[in-house]
Parts: C-alpha cells; structure tokens; sequence
C-alpha cells in the first residue's frame, strides 16, 4: 500500500519501503526516501510482509506506477529483494519498462551491462546474508538444545490439573471461560485440553473411563 494518493507519468522518482513484522518502524526508510528526493505520495510500503514474499500489494503497486525514464528508489536492496531469483525477475520488470533503479541514492540501469552485474552481486550478497542468519538462528537452537536450555513447548496444564479441569467440566458449574480464570489459562487451553480428554474417552477401551 502506498501512503498517500497521487500517481502521475513520466519522469519520475517512486519509492518503495518494507518492514518484516508490523512492530518495526518504516519511519527510517520513509526519511531516507524523502531524503533522496521521493515525493511522499510517490512512497508505496509494505508492512509485515518478507522480502523472500514476491506477493507483496505495496511492491506491486510501486513497479505499476513506474514509467519508462521513471527510476525505482529503495534505502538498501535486501528491502526490494532477498533472493537472486527475486532480485532477477525484479530487473527483469524494471528493464522492460526503462525503469532504472536507486539503492541509497546510487542508481543503476539495469539495461547496462555493468548495472545488471553490480544488481545481481548485490543481490547475491543480500541472499548470503539470509542465508547466513537463517544458518546462524539453526546453530544457536542446536547449541541451546544439547545444553538443554531448548526442550520445546510445554504444557500449560500439568496432568493433575487438566485432570481437574475436565471433572470441573463435567460437572456442569463452570463455564469455559470461567474455567480458563480459575486455572490463569487462555481459553483456547481449555478448549484443547477438553477436546483432548473427549478424544481419549472415545479411543479407551470398554469398562474404561477417562476424566
């Protein structure tokens, strides 16, 4: 989604601005933009949304407002594209429609044949760098796991206690809501554990019975 309204023709600067997660901040990359010379209602942005996720409406938007002589301007390359193959297809667009593109304030014409290979190195080292966090994150959990500080998600209830919330349950006084107070649980937990024990009762052998 972009900003504000406004599209406009012909020569002109579009800019386009992207956060991982809805708790990080584009004011940074938003200054940056205007800082470059990006008229406010010319900077597209998409919130929560990975730069490995082609399906993003605010980059999508920003490529169809650019016109041949327009240029694309991004604050780092790794918020247009986290892949090579991404980055290529992205190129591949600009190229098409004479569309060059600013990172930083350096532009780039990806119809140049130097442009075209300093665009896909940088984005080969955008993908090492993915790659590298993403392999960092794996040796941090396997570290934590043979220390034992990593032993997976466990249980809100222990079995004594779902046992009693079952019995509560049964007895008819309680609502589920009121249950989830009483044990300083989420509904959902209560939910869970309920339909886990109607799943046992009807799984237990005959003369057997579950709480």
């Amino acid at each position: 989604m972009r900003y504000t309204a406004g599209m406009g023709t012909g020569s002109t600067l579009v800019g386009y601005a992207r956060c991982s997660t809805d708790k990080q901040d584009l004011t940074a990359q938003w200054d940056a933009l205007t800082a470059l010379g990006v008229a406010p209602e010319r900077i597209y942005v998409d919130h929560g949304l990975t730069g490995t996720d082609r399906k993003r409406p605010g980059l999508r938007e920003a490529l169809a407002a650019c016109h041949e002589g327009s240029t694309l301007v991004v604050t780092k390359l790794d918020r247009l594209a986290r892949s090579v193959p991404d980055a290529r297809d992205i190129a591949d667009e600009l190229t098409r429609k004479g569309v060059k593109l600013s990172i930083g304030g350096s532009v780039h014409d990806p119809t140049d044949p130097v442009g075209k290979l300093l665009f896909n190195a940088l984005a080969m080292v955008a993908e090492f760098e993915v790659d590298l966090s993403r392999l960092r994150t794996r040796e941090g959990m396997k570290v934590a796991k043979d220390k034992g500080r990593l032993k997976g998600k466990q249980p809100k209830l222990s079995a004594a206690q779902q046992k009693h919330l079952v019995a509560l349950y049964h007895e008819g006084q309680h609502t589920s809501t009121e249950l989830a107070e009483l044990l300083q649980v989420g509904r959902s937990t209560v939910y869970r554990t309920l339909a886990r024990a109607k799943a046992a009762s009807m799984t237990a052998p005959a003369g057997e019975t579950q709480p």
